[in-house]
């Protein structure tokens, strides 16, 4: 190995002879070792305050919330082991309505809502009707707090009479969700949409393509894929508010704590059934955040446009 000088006049290994069939192995150069024991001592530094700032805070919190006035009472209303056991088997029991609500609302929710975004976008004059109507719709359901689209159609349509139309609970309840939702996913997807550049559009139909396969195989791919972190956490919404449809009566997880809540008249079954949702909801907001993370990776390094 060699010795050179850099333009600072340091010394420095000469990398020309530690390559493989040049001799001697490589040696890193004692000012790249200094560079890496300080970035370790630094992260091992930056880790011990960080353990130690939870640990405080947690310390703090807990000396706060165990010396209050009112702890025990609290202690027992919402935080009974014994209530807790009890409610653990019914909330996991109905947590199944709830997921199912979830798989079969979501791929309604994608579908309508990509229709209504591609309504919105559609081009020309003869579909000014449709683009007005797909405008109202999510601005109409936009604005309409989902509890109140919830008590309207599980409670009116019921009203109607109609007839071969369902009043189960589950189904009205799962509609409602339906409709709110793939009014704020429209609004997603057409964000995509738009923020196609219409030169992609251009090239599409300069190569032979017609307007439907230049919006299929062109802009719609890349509109969804821009805009997969939005849309998994409007499915991260969706699954918590599947929680809703108790209000018709659907014994989901939230009706189920609410039913032995309602008999003992204790509210642990409240916070089991909250930690369960919880406990289901980090897994896609870890996933959310993993592909967002990935997707600036790659956008940052010019391998997404």
């Amino acid at each position: 190995m060699t010795v050179v000088k850099d333009e600072s006049g340091r010394e420095a290994a000469d990398d020309k002879g530690d390559m493989p069939g040049g001799g001697d192995a490589y040696v890193p150069s004692q000012r790249r070792l200094d560079r890496e024991r300080h970035k370790r001592t630094r992260a091992r530094r930056a880790t011990a305050i960080a353990a130690v700032s939870t640990l405080v805070t947690a310390v703090v919190l807990y000396v706060v919330v165990v010396s209050a006035p009112g702890w025990q009472r609290t202690k027992e209303t919402f935080f009974d082991g014994h209530y807790a056991r009890e409610a653990f088997p019914k909330v996991l029991e109905g947590l199944w309505l709830n997921v199912r609500l979830l798989l079969i609302c979501g791929v309604l929710v994608l579908v309508l809502g990509m229709l209504i975004a591609i309504a919105r976008t559609l081009r020309g004059p003869v579909f000014f009707p449709l683009r007005v109507l797909a405008a109202a719709y999510t601005d109409f359901f936009r604005g309409l707090p989902l509890i109140i689209n919830l008590m309207i159609v599980v409670f009116g349509v019921p009203a109607l009479r109609l007839q071969g139309v369902t009043v189960d609970p589950v189904w009205l309840g799962g509609a409602a969700l339906t409709l709110t939702y793939s009014a704020y996913v429209a609004e997603v997807f057409r964000a995509g949409i738009e923020s196609v550049h219409p030169s992609q559009r251009a090239a599409a139909r300069s190569l032979g393509l017609s307007n439907r396969q230049a919006l299929r195989h062109v802009v719609l791919p890349q509109a969804v894929r821009r805009q997969v972190p939005p849309l998994l956490n409007d499915l991260v919404s969706l699954q918590k508010d599947t929680g809703l449809v108790s209000i018709g009566g659907a014994i989901d997880a939230v009706r189920a704590s609410d039913i032995i809540a309602q008999r003992a008249l204790n509210y642990t079954p409240y916070i089991v059934a909250g930690l369960v949702f919880v406990a289901l909801t980090i897994p896609m907001t870890r996933f959310t955040d993993w592909v967002t993370a990935r997707m600036d990776k790659q956008r940052a390094q010019g391998g997404t446009t």
